[in-house]
């Protein structure tokens, strides 16, 4: 196993952690345990943010030292770089969609039982 692969499957735990924290964040209604689960989201979005710029460095030197022109290697990390960005920004979207869904769900419920 390469550190690339470890990486990227520590980057993939860790965006999964960070989906799981946004959704019990949403889903508890004690405001100490919300901010919290947040602030856990939060550290692990620092996480994921760290191992994309290990990865980009990774994948810059390598193609460097692979014989590749250097301009192939910038136009490599630049698409690796797009390609962590938009993978952090599902991850984000996703959390805030199970967290929406969460305290809508919450009302509701809050709502049928003050009926």
């Amino acid at each position: 196993m390469t550190v690339k692969s470890d990486l990227e499957k520590a980057k993939a735990s860790a965006q999964g952690a960070l989906g799981t924290y946004a959704m019990f964040a949403s889903s508890t209604e004690d405001p100490t345990a919300k901010q919290m689960f947040k602030q856990m989201q939060q550290d692990m979005q620092r996480h994921v943010d760290m191992l994309n710029n290990r990865l980009n460095y990774i994948n810059q030197n390598n193609n460097m030292n692979s014989g590749q022109a250097p301009t192939q290697g910038a136009q490599q990390n630049i698409l690796t770089n797009k390609q962590n960005q938009n993978t952090t920004k599902s991850a984000t979207k996703i959390a805030q969609s199970i967290e929406d869904k969460s305290d809508k769900l919450l009302n509701t419920v809050k709502n049928d039982q003050i009926k």
